[in-house]
């Protein structure tokens, strides 16, 4: 059985391009993988706390030594990463906010990547102390943005906090391969928007064989990434 995990990060409900996106992945992936597995987590209808000072006290308290406190309060990430770690795919449907990413999601990705669970760290590694726990998943992202030319080579490449944050972050959530579709101009609503919208609805199904494929290729563990 493969189990992916699909994170909605918009706010938005029936209007919102990237839960369109995320919805469309979702029932591809269920008409042609079998025995699939999905976990939605809808972070519009549950936000996950924020890192606070006593999330960071237990968080570098060793298990064993923790409080009842403690527990309680790394209880939220103790649930995202179990989600985390049962899937082998990693769906994440967000809008661009301000150039990057939803406080929303920011707080997802600081629950889930957490030492001692995601990653570990070690300075006898050196400059580079941080070493991912979890291997072998693969991220497809989808993204919806207001204004265009965010991609590579793109006239706004310099002004996209929200691909590159995410790509870097997931080398933490064990991600060793990454797909991307995206839709631009919604704040344009002209023939444009209409255009980049039906191309990506149009590359879902696409999408899905691709990383099907990818999935019963099982040939993950170089951790080469790609973009598509």
């Amino acid at each position: 059985m493969t189990t992916m995990l699909h994170v909605d990060a918009s706010v938005r409900g029936t209007r919102s391009l990237s839960r369109r996106l995320g919805d469309a992945f979702r029932e591809g992936w269920l008409a042609q993988v079998s025995a699939a597995r999905v976990i939605h987590r809808d972070l519009a209808a549950a936000a996950p706390p924020f890192v606070d000072e006593a999330w960071i006290a237990a968080c570098f308290t060793p298990a064993d030594r923790r409080t009842d406190a403690m527990r309680e309060v790394l209880a939220p990430s103790d649930e995202l990463i179990a989600e985390l770690e049962a899937a082998e795919v990693l769906v994440i449907a967000t809008p661009m906010f301000n150039y990057g990413m939803p406080a929303r999601l920011k707080a997802w990705i600081d629950q889930v990547v957490r030492v001692d669970r995601t990653f570990s760290f070690d300075l006898a590694r050196g400059d580079w102390p941080l070493e991912p726990l979890l291997a072998g998943k693969i991220l497809v992202l989808l993204t919806s943005a207001g204004e265009f030319g965010f991609g590579p080579g793109g006239v706004r490449e310099h002004m996209n906090h929200l691909d590159p944050h995410v790509r870097v972050a997931s080398g933490y959530l064990g991600v060793a391969e990454t797909f991307h579709l995206g839709i631009e101009y919604q704040e344009f609503g002209d023939a444009r928007h209409e255009r980049s919208v039906a191309d990506a609805m149009a590359g879902i199904p696409g999408l899905v064989a691709q990383v099907a494929a990818t999935v019963r290729r099982g040939a993950l563990g170089d951790g080469a990434r790609r973009s598509a």
